[in-house]
C-alpha cells in the first residue's frame, strides 16, 4: 500500500483529563506515513472517539511536508475546532521532532 520511501511515525501528547480521547487512550496520538524524499505526508490517523474526527483530521494533513510546521498549524487553528486542537498542535510539534532525528542519523 505505501512505497518503500515512507515510513511511519507517532507523535503524542496530552489533553484535557475530562477529554473523551484521555479518558480512552490516556493520551492523544497521531500516526504518520510521510514520503521520506519528499518530506510529504502521504496518510495520517490520529486517537479519537468519533471517526469524523480521524477523517477530518487525515485532511489537514496529508498533501504538506512534516517539516512545514507553520501551515501545519495554521490549518488546525483555522479549521480544526474539536477539545484537542492544542493537544493536535502538540503531537505534530513531537511527530516533527522525531522525523528530524531520522532523516538527520
Amino acid at each position: 500500500m505505501y512505497s518503500k520511501d515512507t515510513i511511519y511515525i507517532i507523535g503524542d501528547s496530552k489533553t484535557a483529563s475530562n477529554n473523551p480521547i484521555m479518558q480512552q487512550f490516556n493520551a492523544f496520538f497521531i500516526g504518520l506515513v510521510v514520503d521520506r524524499t519528499s518530506h510529504l505526508i502521504v496518510d495520517a490517523d490520529c486517537s479519537a472517539t468519533i471517526s469524523l474526527t480521524s477523517s477530518f483530521v487525515k485532511q489537514l494533513f496529508v498533501g504538506h511536508s512534516v517539516l512545514d510546521l507553520d501551515t501545519v498549524v495554521n490549518e488546525i487553528n483555522t479549521r480544526y475546532f474539536g477539545s484537542s486542537q492544542k493537544a493536535l498542535i502538540v503531537a505534530f510539534k513531537n511527530a516533527q521532532i522525531k522525523y528530524k532525528q531520522i532523516i538527520e542519523s
